[in-house]
């Protein structure tokens, strides 16, 4: 259901019916071809002398995590040590950080669903930067082609290769082959045209180690006296490896576990626990079904704070043209393919 009463910009878009939930505006065929910046772009399996597939390991992105997710451990001993004001402002740089993925990479780039001001992008293009989970270009081309070829081999992080590939293996091993292939025959040249996407794409280095690292950790030392330690490890460290779990257990969790009210066919899934970290991703069986739809669920602003966030910047005039799926083609799907049991 759709809030009553509201009267942003966001909510005098268009209704957009479309009955099979197929991805709009982001599946056009031979356009931009993702050249060689497909990273990773050599065949992610290679056949050994006895017929068998062996993955190519990218050991230095397991070293990188494994050294992260320590780092994270050590520094929750140091969350009783820490001044509260920098338990806040690790929070809120989470926020910033989520908001980067999931209403700018996610929600505006990779699917359209709404239009932003240059204000509002570059905000965004700067939390995105503060992700730290590829530039906005890399990581909306990759959804587009996970929506397109949801598991299969097409599909960056398939979840039928199980629950830890989804997660985070598939950054531990070059990309198979059908990934590099699919996404070459997709267009891209929407995010290419878009200045903000080039400018934070050709200085993604140097911005992520303003926003991600410098930024959070420079605050609490400078304005409250917080140790250059603790600030190093609270709000940039540890902020920044839960921010990454939180994203990658939609690709995981949210593939895996819960129901579908509205597509039973797929492997997608409503998943309370993800949609509550992820600030409002979980709802997943829906997004799929309906990727167009920029609040990712019918239930509006509930349990989805990004949607809120949408929405206040549709009030300032930040954002408008918000599209969203009618609730007569919701019910209707629902009905034809959801799991009545749900």
């Amino acid at each position: 259901m759709y809030p009553p009463g509201s009267q942003n910009k966001c909510f005098n878009a268009e209704m957009v019916s479309v009955s099979d939930g197929s991805v709009q505006n982001e599946e056009r065929v031979a356009g931009e071809p993702a050249r060689a910046e497909m990273h990773q772009a050599s065949d992610g399996q290679k056949g050994d002398a006895k017929g068998k597939l062996t993955e190519n390991i990218v050991w230095r992105n397991v070293i990188l995590m494994t050294l992260l997710h320590v780092g994270a451990f050590y520094s929750l001993f140091l969350i009783p040590k820490a001044h509260p004001l920098t338990w806040i402002w690790s929070y809120l740089c989470f926020l910033i950080t989520a908001l980067g993925v999931t209403a700018g990479a996610h929600r505006l780039w990779s699917h359209r669903s709404y239009k932003a001001k240059l204000p509002l992008r570059i905000f965004l293009a700067a939390a995105n930067s503060m992700a730290f989970q590829n530039d906005i270009f890399e990581w909306s081309r990759d959804h587009r082609v996970h929506h397109k070829y949801s598991e299969t081999d097409g599909d960056p992080h398939n979840a039928k290769r199980g629950f830890f590939f989804a997660h985070v293996g598939w950054l531990f091993v070059r990309k198979h082959h059908d990934v590099i292939e699919k996404g070459k025959k997709l267009d891209f040249s929407d995010l290419l045209a878009d200045p903000v996407v080039i400018f934070q794409r050709k200085y993604y280095k140097s911005s992520v180690l303003v926003m991600c690292f410098l930024v959070p950790m420079l605050v609490p030392w400078y304005f409250w006296g917080e140790t250059l330690w603790n600030s190093y490890f609270l709000p940039s460290i540890l902020r920044y490896t839960i921010s990454l779990n939180v994203t990658w257990l939609v690709n995981s969790a949210a593939h895996m576990y819960g129901n579908r009210p509205y597509d039973k066919n797929i492997s997608p899934r409503e998943n309370r626990f993800v949609t509550f970290g992820a600030i409002g991703e979980g709802f997943h069986n829906f997004h799929h079904t309906f990727p167009f739809d920029y609040s990712t669920s019918e239930f509006g602003l509930r349990f989805n704070p990004t949607t809120c966030f949408i929405d206040l910047m549709c009030w300032l005039g930040l954002a408008s043209n918000c599209k969203k799926a009618s609730p007569e083609i919701i019910q209707a799907r629902k009905l034809r393919t959801g799991e009545r049991s749900a």
